[in-house]
This record gives structure tokens, sequence and C-alpha cells, in this order.
């Protein structure tokens, strides 16, 4: 028997594998925690997950790491001759891990194990009676309240609520004609159609490259639920397009950023989406990897403010004067300049990109928006530094969950007490280090790709429910094509019997 297996590589110096927690005793492997939604077959995601936590033999919770090669994991499928999947194990250094694992292939069976030594952890082994299908299989469930059931999805999300009041009622046939008469000129959009469970597509505009993300969540969806037959608009550019005060009809048009000005449909940004979609392959930045690299112990981290950007709001031109007038106070620099004139006596040189995980070495971040909202700031929230965000109109599709001085240190837009911000944070060490902790404790509950694919899904339901006519394949929509470059397909068994592709 054949299997991939992959420990985490962040080594943790010379701690032993057993180490004892506050009460003094050794881990339990027995007491210890296992749960998530990777535990489950039905659940489908590009990389699946589930948490360990080390408990001692008095059942406490370790809050700091038993060291990260304290458990390991093996997955195999017990019916196949080689098991395709790529394992991870990632130390939270709190007592917990995330194993995230991406398959190639689908199988009829899996089969987990954690173990700590010799010794099953929990209630390992753990069987996923499949089919377990990998995230490349066209398999959709038919039964989409079975399917948001198994995914944990919320029964109702605030902020597709707070939108979608806008439009009572959403005439297919009268928007396909309208907004590319509106905007289609003058605007990258993608008008969209899905039809039983296909994806149709009609571009308007120069710039349609972005496309590809949008393309791919809907095809990702489609491969795990059958979708509503739906109609809708999605604006390719930075900034929202629906204005709040505008003289014109209301349309509906779904945008990756919304503002307080402007009543567009608020999706995840496409950068959270594509680091989902692409966790375990292509990217290095996502939701998961974050967790595994905070940087140092709070009270170790480098006291000085940490920025890094370019130069897309006047803003962040003000940052770096301030920085460059309170150098022990704030880091910030530009790493490219497009909007304005560089002037380096003003903001000095431009200095190179440090790997987002580096910004973890410094106690606290500074969010500062760009053209439109700043898009890192769920990687930000999901370390151990605390943020200061600036007062904004422009907000992603979380940011009304947010509260200030609960999840992160409000500044005001024109950065005129951010230096007393920063003193705060400062004077009352314990509090900063508790709202670091409950912004983490946000990003971890609300921003991981389950809950992305939820957000999708409930989105597209209740605004397939507003249309008052049918959906309908429009004259020059083409249809987007599932990707056929499987290694290794799978036979989908919700369907009548069919030959393998």
């Amino acid at each position: 028997m054949f299997s991939i297996w992959l420990l985490c590589y962040l080594t943790l110096g010379t701690i032993p594998v057993f180490t004892v927690s506050g009460g003094g005793n050794q881990l339990s492997p027995e007491n210890s925690l296992i749960w998530g939604p990777g535990l489950r077959a039905d659940v489908v995601l590009p990389a699946r997950y589930f948490y360990v936590q080390a408990l001692d033999t008095d059942g406490q919770r370790f809050t700091f790491s038993p060291g990260a090669n304290t458990f390991q994991v093996k997955i195999t499928a017990p019916d196949e001759q080689f098991t395709r999947i790529g394992v991870q194990i990632l130390d939270r250094k709190d007592g917990s891990f995330i194993v995230r694992y991406r398959m190639y292939a689908s199988y009829k069976n899996l089969k987990i194990e954690i173990k700590v030594e010799d010794k099953h952890v929990a209630k390992s082994p753990y069987i996923l009676k499949g089919p377990v299908y990998h995230e490349n299989c066209d398999c959709p469930r038919e039964d989409s309240t079975a399917w948001l059931e198994d995914m944990s999805c919320p029964q109702a999300i605030p902020q597709i609520q707070r939108d979608l009041a806008h439009f009572p009622t959403v005439d297919p046939d009268k928007i396909a004609k309208e907004i590319p008469q509106r905007f289609g000129q003058r605007q990258s959009l993608c008008h969209y159609t899905i039809k039983d469970n296909k994806v149709y597509i009609r571009t308007h505009g120069e710039h349609v490259g972005f496309r590809i993300f949008m393309d791919a969540i809907l095809l990702s969806l489609t491969r795990k639920v059958k979708m509503p037959d739906v109609e809708f608009f999605v604006n390719l550019g930075d900034w929202p397009l629906e204005k709040k005060k505008s003289t014109q009809n209301l349309h509906p048009i779904f945008s990756w950023c919304g503002s307080t000005e402007s009543k567009d449909i608020v999706m995840p940004t496409y950068d959270l989406t594509d680091s989902v979609l692409e966790t375990m392959g292509r990217v290095s930045l996502d939701m998961m990897s974050v967790q595994a690299n905070t940087g140092p112990p709070w009270e170790d981290k480098n006291t000085t403010a940490i920025w890094r950007g370019r130069d897309s709001r006047k803003e962040r031109l003000e940052l770096v004067k301030l920085s460059r007038k309170y150098p022990d106070i704030i880091d910030a620099a530009f790493t490219n300049f497009f909007f304005f004139k560089h002037d380096e006596s003003l903001y000095g040189p431009i200095v190179k990109h440090i790997s987002f995980f580096d910004f973890f070495k410094y106690k606290y971040q500074i969010n500062i928006d760009g053209t439109v909202a700043a898009y890192r700031l769920p990687y930000l929230l999901a370390g151990n530094s605390v943020v200061l965000k600036q007062d904004s109109f422009y907000y992603e599709h979380f940011y009304n969950e947010l509260q200030p001085w609960k999840h992160y240190i409000p500044f005001k837009n024109d950065l005129s007490d951010l230096l007393e911000k920063l003193q705060w944070a400062k004077d009352h060490d314990e509090e900063a280090r508790n709202i670091a902790k409950s912004g983490q404790e946000f990003a971890r509950n609300n921003l991981m790709g389950d809950h992305v694919f939820c957000y999708y899904f409930k989105l597209f339901q209740e605004y397939a429910n507003l249309q008052v006519s049918e959906p309908k394949i429009r004259d020059g929509m083409e249809k987007v094509e599932q990707p056929d470059d499987d290694l290794f397909p799978c036979t989908c068994h919700r369907k009548k019997a069919k030959d393998e592709l």
C-alpha cells in the first residue's frame, strides 16, 4: 500500500515530542481532540482539512506547541493500490494543528490515521465511507438543501440580506438589455447565465482577464452541487458601479468590493476566492498557511508597526511620510510607484517585497485602503498580531460583521489619530493582545474555504429567488467548459451509470 506522507516542516528547535502543559502533565493521545469538515466524505473542498487539539492527561488543553512533529497523519484508500493525496500538518503554535490534504483522484473510501508515536489519537482511525470525490470530479449533489447541511452553512448571511434588500425583484430579460447599455462600453463586465448547472458567459469591455477567477468558482460550485438557474452581471473592475444616489433605475451588479456610497452586491474577493481554490496548489498564501506562520510569540514581536505596499491612495503617501518622521514607531515603505510621482526625498527609496509571513514578526499591522479595500485583511486577521484598520467606506463581504475594538483597532481615514492609537496599544498591551486574539478567532471561524463556498452558494440561491422571469442563454454567450486536464478522471455515482470519462 503506497500513500503520500508529508509532515509539517516547521521546526521548533529542541522542543521535545512530549511537552508538558500548564498542569505539568504529558500529552494524552486519547484525550486529545480531532474535528472538522475534512473528516466528512460529503464535504468536497479543493483542500480538505480538520483540526487536532493537544490535551494533557488531566484533559487540559495545551496552549503552546507540543512540537511540530508530535502528530503523524496517514491517509490511505484501503481499496486502492495507490493513494494520490498530498498531506500537510500545520502547527498553529497554540496547542492546535490544522491537517489539510488535497486529493488528486476520487476513492471508494478513505482511512485517516492520526497517531502520537504508535498510539492512535482520539477516535483514530477515521473511515470516510464514500465515494470520496476530489476537487476536479464533476459530480454535483442534486439536493442543495442536503449540501448546505453537510457544509454547515448558516441559514442566513446578514451581508447578503442587506445587499439584496435593494432589489425586491430581478427581471433577467430587463437587466440583460439595460446593464450592457448602461455600463458595457465603459466598464469590464461578465454576463453569466447558469442553466441546468452549466455556466455560460458573455463579456463586455476591454479588460476582462479577471473573469478567470469568477469562471473558476462557478465551475467549482457546479461540480459540487446543483446550482439554481440564475442570470447575473459581475463587475471585474476595482470600484463598485451602482451609486446609491443614482438618478437611473437601480441595477444588480455583483462586485468584489462594496462601499457605503454604492449598492453593488458584494462577493468574496477574487484574491480570497483564488486562495481557496488553489490551496496546496498554485498559491502559497491562504487562510490555512497563514495560521502556521504567525511569527514569534506576542511578547517577542517587534513593537514597530509595519506596512508595505504600493502608492494606490494618497493616505498611503501620508503613512510613509509619517514613518520617515517617526521611524521607531512605524516601519512603512513603498514596494512600487504607479499612481503618483516618486519623490525619494519625501517617501524614501522603493524597497523589496517581503514575505507576507514576515509581517507577523511585528506586533502591530496597519491596514490601509488601496484603490479600494485592501484585500490583505483576511490574512492579517488570521495572524496573531493586532490589526489597526483605517476607517473606510469600502468593505469586503465580511467587514460589516467585524467590530472595532473587538476585532481590530480603528483609526481615522486621514490618519490623524494613528500615532495616538499605536500609543494606546503599547500602553494597553493585554487589551491589544485580546483584540488580536478575537480577530484571529473571527478569521478562523468565518473566512475558511467552506465559508467562502457557503457564501457564494447562498448568494446565488437567494438572488435566484428574486427572479421574475426565466434566465436564458443569450445571444453571444459561450459555454464555460469544465477543465479537462484531470490526470485521474472520476466516475460520478450520483448520476445514471456512464462510461468513465
